[in-house]
């Protein structure tokens, strides 16, 4: 048998792009993607609940977690800090589970230097400025001055599209969906996650005639 190590599949987007309901419509086609739920110091919002939404903390808690090293990133956005637990996620991938991350590009830079390989990037991108604007405006969960602070920060949030493995426009949602599930089946298969590919090899070419050559 060749087991396999699980990945941490990464979406970052500005506020809008339609990240949200791309990763819950992932999490329903794909039984073996977990969703990473986050500590952050935000208030719940409207349906949230404690423990699958988020893990709502208050802001001594959650410097705690980070002094102790018990966060595999954290980032403050728009005044709420936000942080991936560490010992879950990677209890995880060592079982062969792939764990999906909500987070923005703070977080992914600090996921990428502390996990490798393990880390598959994706930014979700809206296909217009005045697609995003009518997105964030029909949430009617924020109020106005938050809707206007999530424009302003988009095209910083966006100029960070570069440092991702892999873009997806998020026009037509069941194009952009199938892309997603294109990505995650591609990096499963990749070479460095099969744990016991080479010897896996080995033994079948000794098994063949004239077998015994090695290589991985």
């Amino acid at each position: 048998m060749i087991a396999r190590r699980g990945l941490m599949l990464v979406l970052s987007s500005p506020s809008g792009a339609g990240k949200s309901t791309l990763s819950r419509l992932l999490l329903e086609a794909e039984p073996l993607l977990a969703m990473s739920v986050s500590v952050t110091t935000r208030p719940p919002r409207p349906g949230e609940v404690d423990g699958k939404d988020y893990h709502f903390v208050d802001a001594d808690t959650f410097s705690r977690m980070r002094e102790e090293g018990a966060l595999l990133e954290w980032a403050e956005v728009f005044g709420n800090r936000y942080g991936t637990p560490r010992a879950p996620v990677m209890a995880a991938l060592e079982a062969g589970r792939d764990v999906l991350f909500d987070i923005d590009w703070q977080g992914a830079q600090q996921l990428s230097q502390r996990a490798g390989e393990d880390v598959v990037r994706v930014f979700i991108l809206p296909p217009s400025a005045e697609a995003l604007e009518a997105r964030l405006r029909g949430r009617a969960q924020d109020p106005e001055e938050v809707v206007q602070a999530r424009m302003a920060g988009a095209a910083a949030e966006i100029s960070h599209w570069p440092e991702y493995d892999y873009v997806v426009v998020n026009d037509v949602l069941e194009e952009s969906l199938a892309g997603l599930r294109a990505i995650l089946a591609a990096e499963r298969l990749k070479r460095a996650r099969l744990v016991g590919l080479p010897t896996f090899v080995r033994e079948m070419q000794a098994a063949l005639p004239g077998g015994g050559a090695t290589g991985e």
